[in-house]
């Protein structure tokens, strides 16, 4: 399996990435994808990814800490992607986002030159949204870029435009909770090749593990959802998902 979304550079992990990543071998758990957020965890993630051979990450300004934004942040973004590693493989997390207090004018200009440059360095983009999937296929129109929808909960409708527009959709912890039905209906019908698992750990936790910190251990527990919604044999779908993980994000396919 690889979880294809997972903050495993916050503070929440400090004190137990090694025994969580020993316990995620056995599941098994090939690969871990750590999405940057802000300048200031750039280098964490980054680090990350060269001390343990499972962590490959993305880096981007996530719309929620553009309060903090740097005037030269995107000339260090790109500067940052003109360097890049070989465990480098997507420009993310970002996005718009309506439900928080940050300008959208703002959000999305800095959204409008992150997939520049996503563009201009040939690299798939990790998507964020809530309430903008219009704004965001609007944004996106114009390029060929290709990723992942974050975090999807919604109709079938939703994800078939993001999927029409070359993206695969993060499949998460709330097509465990049983009151999602909408987004279950949706994940149980959405054509198998566009899925991929995530787990946005330490954050959405599975149902079960309600007020616990999240973990990539989760993504077990999400695939055991997932194959009980879905027609497909579970061989078929687990090597669905390995492969639509690959196609997501292509440096991928050379390092694992």
């Amino acid at each position: 399996m690889i979880d294809s979304h997972c903050h495993f550079d916050f503070a929440e992990f400090d004190h137990a990435r090694t025994n969580i990543l020993r316990r995620c071998q056995a599941l098994p758990l090939a690969a871990i994808v750590v999405p940057g957020t802000e300048r200031s965890r750039w280098q964490q993630v980054k680090t990350l990814s060269q001390r343990y051979p499972e962590v490959f990450y993305a880096l981007g300004l996530h719309p929620y800490f553009l309060a903090r934004l740097q005037s030269d942040d995107l000339d260090v973004l790109r500067q940052h992607l003109a360097n890049k590693t070989n465990t480098l493989i997507a420009v993310g997390e970002i996005g718009l986002d309506a439900a928080i207090d940050i300008d959208m004018a703002l959000q999305q200009v800095i959204f409008q030159r992150q997939l520049d440059l996503a563009s201009e360095f040939q690299l798939p983009v990790i998507l964020h949204q809530r309430k903008t999937a219009h704004q965001l296929l609007q944004a996106l129109k114009g390029f060929e870029l290709g990723g992942v929808l974050h975090g999807f909960s919604g109709s079938k409708e939703l994800a078939c435009s993001f999927i029409d527009r070359g993206f695969k959709v993060g499949i998460g912890g709330v097509i465990t909770y049983p009151r999602a039905n909408k987004t279950r209906q949706a994940v149980a019908s959405l054509p198998l090749d566009a899925l991929v698992l995530e787990t946005d750990a330490p954050d959405m936790p599975v149902n079960g593990f309600q007020g616990q910190a999240n973990s990539p251990e989760r993504l077990a527990n999400i695939v055991s959802c997932l194959c009980g919604l879905r027609p497909e044999p579970e061989a078929v779908i687990r090597e669905a998902l390995w492969q639509n993980t690959l196609a997501a994000f292509p440096r991928l396919k050379s390092l694992l």
